[in-house]
């Protein structure tokens, strides 16, 4: 029997969010001083997969942070509909657990949402924000919103099956076989644990979102990293949202919506790149105030 995967994680455990749930956090303490980052994954990842080629280079120059969203592998269980919203305030929620008082919000994808709605609905807590392969809203041509339009019926339906049930669905769906190899193994011991209803709530909700009316408020600094191969977030909803925030960087990458996974040495480099161009300019704000 081959060894089981194990990627180079920071240390896992469960944080109790007074009034919210519980919820599986990683987290890598950093040089002394640094700036926190905390982690937000896409629709249907977790932490450790969005982000597990990242978190030996971020933790040498940050204070890193990474949970599982709600109803995401071992995130916060709730019998009310996901929000984005109830994300971003599960997000501050840890870092008051943690002590953490303020912190970069780094969000990829569906992450990326959440990260905007934790500097709009706490802007005091917010030293700046990275947004990866995301955009402003996720609604764009015919068939999408054709797809956004029909999934709250079937959220509603599947709420409607018993959580038990909902779990098997889901292990059998993805259930290794005995010949897969073991990243795939590892890749499907993470998904399995998601809640199938709670995914196509949080598709709905995606769908949904458009900061388009605010986000040119956004008053930190930001870094924007691009996927220009990608096929799920258009890179030009990419451009659109960096050139819409103020004194945005852009950090772009020849690389699809995977990037995260697939290419960490392009995309690790570009994350790195936008977290310290977004701390270096927060600093020099704070320091001139």
């Amino acid at each position: 029997m081959p060894e089981p995967f194990a990627p180079p994680l920071p240390p896992g455990r469960y944080v109790e969010l007074p009034r919210r749930g519980r919820v599986w956090v990683h987290e890598a303490r950093g040089p002394q001083g640094a700036s926190t980052l905390v982690l937000l994954h896409g629709l249907s990842a977790t932490a450790a997969l969005n982000w597990f080629t990242a978190f030996p280079a971020l933790s040498r120059r940050f204070h890193v942070v990474a949970l599982d969203l709600r109803g995401h592998g071992r995130g916060i269980r709730s019998a009310r509909p996901f929000r984005l919203e109830d994300c971003a305030d599960d997000a501050v929620a840890l870092a008051d657990e943690l002590g953490i008082d303020r912190f970069v919000p780094v969000g990829y994808s569906m992450g990326g949402p959440v990260a905007q709605l934790v500097w709009r609905r706490h802007p005091e807590r917010v030293e700046g924000m990275v947004l990866c392969a995301t955009s402003r809203n996720f609604r764009g041509g015919g068939e999408e919103r054709l797809v956004f339009t029909a999934l709250p019926g079937v959220a509603t339906a599947a709420r409607l099956v018993p959580p038990f049930l909902r779990r098997e669905v889901m292990r059998r769906a993805v259930a290794a076989r005995p010949d897969d190899p073991p990243v795939l193994r590892w890749i499907l011991s993470e998904v399995q644990r998601h809640d199938p209803a709670v995914l196509v709530e949080a598709a709905r909700a995606l769908g949904s979102f458009s900061s388009h009316d605010w986000i040119g408020d956004v008053d930190v600094p930001v870094g924007v990293v691009v996927t220009l191969e990608d096929n799920l977030v258009p890179p030009h909803r990419q451009l659109k949202l960096a050139r819409a925030i103020p004194g945005a960087t852009i950090h772009a990458i020849d690389a699809d919506h995977g990037a995260c996974a697939n290419r960490p040495d392009l995309f690790v480099p570009a994350l790195l790149e936008a977290s310290e161009s977004v701390v270096r300019r927060a600093r020099l704000v704070g320091s001139a105030c």
